[in-house]
């Protein structure tokens, strides 16, 4: 079971997920639904992300039975960049160009802190390309200092369950390094969400094509093509819920056709459209 809830730190998440039976293979489990993580914080600061980006960036798992008491998440690529707590350990998950397995035994839980597209270099200190699908421990991104700090407070948080976990790990970084995109990071974001291409967007901050490139390397992980698949990916898959048919989702989303989001989903998860929305298309 998957639950999330706002951070105080501006267009972030903090989520948990407790495995559970495992279900049927490739059913998708929305995780964005209510939370179960404990009380909000008091004074959430507002949250300048562009709605259009925040929107697209759901996280959902898919699960699939792997043997009798052990399930295999499938994490979608979305952009994002996490701090997570897993096995006992912290680790930094860096931005996915490809959906990966994660297995998960019955009542293994894990935690951790989603960072906002393009926000987590700045707090990190590290640029986004060099976590690109890597899972890396936290005192290897960060100081010794700044990451036995986060260790130490999860360390007491972890006898109150993963939900605190996740609160230990945003409040040890409270007080650090601003998140921060710049204006022509959100640009970059919000055009590719809308599916500008790159000489549009090129245009729109003034830089030129290959500076353009570097600039998203460094925030997003990826140059412009990927970041706007995996964003129509990630609105792919919230439309599945409220649309009745394949075609309507690519429509939706913005793929020039039905076969255009089955070249997508087959290229960024491995699976097909039929088998990664099963029984979440809405009745007709």
């Amino acid at each position: 079971m998957y639950s999330e809830r706002p951070a105080q730190l501006r267009g972030a998440a903090l989520w948990q997920v407790t495995a559970g039976s495992p279900g049927p293979a490739g059913a998708l489990e929305d995780r964005s639904g209510p939370a179960d993580l404990g009380p909000a914080a008091s004074s959430a600061s507002a949250d300048p992300t562009p709605l259009a980006a925040r929107e697209a960036t759901p996280t959902l798992a898919a699960s699939a039975s792997v043997s009798g008491s052990a399930s295999a998440e499938l994490v979608l690529p979305d952009a994002c960049m996490d701090i997570v707590w897993t096995g006992g350990r912290l680790v930094v998950a860096g931005p996915d160009t490809r959906a990966h397995s994660v297995e998960m035994r019955a009542g293994e839980v894990a935690a951790g802190l989603r960072l906002a597209p393009g926000t987590a270099p700045a707090l990190l200190g590290v640029v986004a390309h060099e976590l690109r699908d890597q899972r890396v421990p936290l005192d290897q991104v960060w100081s010794a200092r700044v990451s036995r700090g986060v260790a130490e407070a999860v360390e007491r948080a972890a006898p109150r369950g993963p939900g605190a976990v996740a609160a230990a790990i945003e409040g040890a970084l409270l007080g650090l390094s601003p998140l921060r995109q710049g204006v022509s990071g959100q640009v970059m974001l919000t055009m590719s969400v809308r599916g500008a291409e790159v000489s549009e967007i090129a245009r729109e901050t003034g830089w030129s094509e290959r500076q353009l490139r570097r600039h998203s390397h460094e925030l997003f992980g990826y140059g412009l093509a990927t970041l706007r698949r995996v964003l129509r990916l990630q609105a792919a898959v919230r439309l599945a819920g409220t649309e009745t048919s394949l075609a309507a989702v690519a429509g939706g989303a913005g793929y020039s056709d039905q076969a255009h989001l089955a070249r997508d989903v087959r290229a960024l998860t491995g699976t097909t459209p039929t088998a990664l929305f099963a029984g979440r298309l809405a009745a007709g």
